[in-house]
């Protein structure tokens, strides 16, 4: 009797025997540890995001194919270009949801992070460029995916905008642009590949680079509004596109060099020291509420 319960416990742990009955139970009944997998982006999803992209880029772009006779105010397109974003938003969402992507737990945590991303944007108040809430989009970008991080980058702005008062002509550019900005940290190599410091310096360097984007692409919308500038950095309606983008650089150059430098060195500090635990709650957050999880209807009563 002894030797046959030695005997199983030998190979339940895996060792050489014969193989008692309880054995290979006692192994099934072990639950697999499960790893926290971002929402999933479905082909309608992801023709929901190219359409929304294509359209900023010639929202952003237009005026630099423009002629001389063309009214340049962005102040005249932006409620055109918001009307087009809060639906092709909604698409986005909506076309999630039909891929069995997004489900009531996935909205609610877009809502949780929205909310605490507009509650962090008052705290640096735009100084020096210092805005706490990019280093949680890096963050939360990696972790829930890129259709994720879009819509919370877009909604976050939008809400942060109301909460601050920064409503005006500029305020769907920069939806798209935080938005974009989010997305990009989703489509950065898997946690699978890159884990750990690696993992942090990455995305350190990614939010580095990014703050440098978002601003860059910010300015594009509101230079070639302003007028009576010198004439290295001036903006010209007709002229040569490279001709154009030499003065858009110099005038980067000039005038927020050093907000998107401070945008970029806080982002870059937040994601160091807090990034490993903000990481680590967000893929706990992301693995109990099973976002990957097929749904099935028990059909008995």
């Amino acid at each position: 009797m002894s030797t046959a319960r030695t005997t199983g416990t030998t190979s339940a742990a895996g060792k050489a025997g014969p193989a008692g009955p309880a054995g290979p139970v006692r192994a099934a009944a072990r639950p697999a540890t499960r790893s926290a997998r971002p929402v999933r982006i479905g082909p309608r999803a992801a023709a929901a995001l190219v359409l929304v992209t294509l359209i900023g880029i010639v929202a952003f772009g237009w005026p630099l194919l423009a002629d001389r006779q063309s009214g340049l105010a962005h102040s005249q397109d932006a409620p055109w270009l918001f009307a087009a974003l809060l639906p092709l938003l909604v698409a986005v969402v909506v076309a999630t949801i039909a891929d069995n992507g997004m489900d009531a737990k996935a909205v609610a945590m877009l809502g949780v992070l929205a909310a605490v991303g507009a509650a962090l944007r008052p705290l640096g108040a735009g100084t020096a460029g210092l805005e706490p809430m990019f280093f949680l989009m890096v963050l939360s970008g990696r972790v829930l995916g890129p259709g994720f991080g879009f819509v919370l980058g877009s909604v976050t702005m939008f809400a942060s905008a109301l909460l601050t008062g920064g409503v005006g002509p500029w305020m769907p550019f920069q939806m798209l642009a935080l938005g974009w900005f989010s997305l990009g940290a989703g489509l950065l190599p898997g946690p699978d590949r890159i884990r750990g410091r690696w993992e942090l310096g990455m995305l350190a360097a990614y939010g580095f680079v990014g703050s440098f984007a978002y601003g860059t692409i910010m300015n594009l919308q509101g230079w070639v509004i302003l007028q009576g500038m010198g004439q290295g950095v001036s903006f010209h309606p007709g002229d040569p596109v490279p001709q154009n983008l030499a003065r858009f650089v110099a005038y980067c150059l000039a005038t927020s060099l050093g907000w998107d430098l401070g945008r970029a060195a806080l982002t870059v500090v937040l994601t160091l020291t807090l990034g490993a635990t903000l990481l680590k709650a967000l893929r706990r957050a992301t693995r109990k509420a099973a976002f990957d999880a097929p749904i099935s209807f028990d059909s008995g009563v």
